[in-house]
C-alpha cells in the first residue's frame, strides 16, 4: 500500500524517484555465504518491490561494514589487498546474482563509491557494465582511499548515473579519515562546487543529483548553489 501511495503523488506531482537499496545489516560482499545470499535475497525483494516507481537508478552498497573495518585494520599493507580483493570477489557474485534475479539493466544499478578503495569499486562497475553513484562527501573525507578528488570524477563520468551532493572537509592523499565530517551543507567543506557542477554540465550529465542531507541542510545548499549563477 505505501508503493501504491507513492506512486500516486508521482503520478500527481510529476515527480521522478531513485532508490538507496538498503544497506545496514546486509553484507553483500562477506566471504560468509550464506550471509551474503541472504543480503542478495534483501536487496532483490527491494528492488521487486519498488519496481512501480520505476526508479531512475537503484543506489547499492557493494560492501559492507566488515569490509570497511578490514579495510582500515592495521595490518600489513599486503594482507590488506589479498583482502580486499576477497570482498571485491564476493560482491561480484551478489551483483551477477542481483542483476540475474530481477532482470535489471545493468546500468539502473548505481555501485556508490563507499568505504572501499575506488579502484577496486569502479572495476566493479566496469565488471558488469553498472553505472557509478559519485559520493561527494565520501570521497572527500577520504572513503574512497587516498584518490585525488576530480581525478576519481574523470573516471567515474563515463558511467555515471547519479550524485549524492554535500560538503566535507578535504583529507588529503594520505588516507586519513573524516568520519562524521561529511553530509554537511554545501559551502561549510571543501568541495569547489563551481568547478565540480561546471564539469557535470561540460559532461553533459543529466542524471538525479541528490542532497543526501536533512531537509535545512538541502535548502540551504540549494539557496548557496542558486547564488553561484
Amino acid at each position: 500500500q505505501a508503493i501504491q501511495e507513492v506512486a500516486q503523488v508521482k503520478r500527481e506531482l510529476g515527480l521522478s524517484y531513485t532508490v538507496h537499496l538498503p544497506l545496514w545489516s546486509l553484507e553483500p560482499s562477506t566471504m560468509q555465504t550464506p550471509v551474503r545470499q541472504g543480503s542478495v535475497q534483501a536487496l532483490v525483494e527491494c528492488i521487486r518491490a519498488v519496481a512501480p516507481l520505476e526508479p531512475e537508478s537503484y543506489v547499492l552498497h557493494a560492501t559492507g561494514a566488515l569490509a570497511a573495518e578490514f579495510y582500515h585494520m592495521r595490518i600489513p599493507e599486503m594482507a590488506r589487498a589479498i583482502l580486499m580483493r576477497q570482498f571485491q570477489g564476493g560482491a561480484c557474485e551478489s551483483i551477477r546474482t542481483i542483476l540475474a534475479q530481477t532482470g535489471l539493466p545493468p546500468r539502473k544499478l548505481a555501485i556508490e563509491t563507499i568505504e572501499f578503495p575506488f579502484d577496486l569499486t569502479l572495476e566493479l562497475a566496469q565488471e558488469f557494465d553498472t553505472s557509478i553513484c559519485f559520493d561527494t562527501g565520501h570521497v572527500l573525507v577520504g572513503f574512497s582511499g587516498p584518490v585525488d578528488f576530480f581525478a576519481a570524477l574523470e573516471q567515474s563520468l563515463p558511467r555515471l548515473g547519479e550524485v549524492h551532493l554535500h560538503d566535507g572537509p578535504w583529507q588529503g592523499l594520505e588516507m586519513k579519515l573524516g568520519y562524521g565530517k561529511d553530509h554537511s551543507p554545501l559551502g561549510t567543506g571543501d568541495l569547489d562546487v563551481p568547478r565540480f557542477l561546471e564539469r557535470l554540465e561540460q559532461a553533459g550529465f543529466n542524471g538525479p543529483i541528490i542532497f543526501e542531507l536533512m531537509v535545512p541542510e538541502a535548502l540551504a545548499s540549494l539557496e548557496y548553489v542558486i547564488k553561484l549563477a
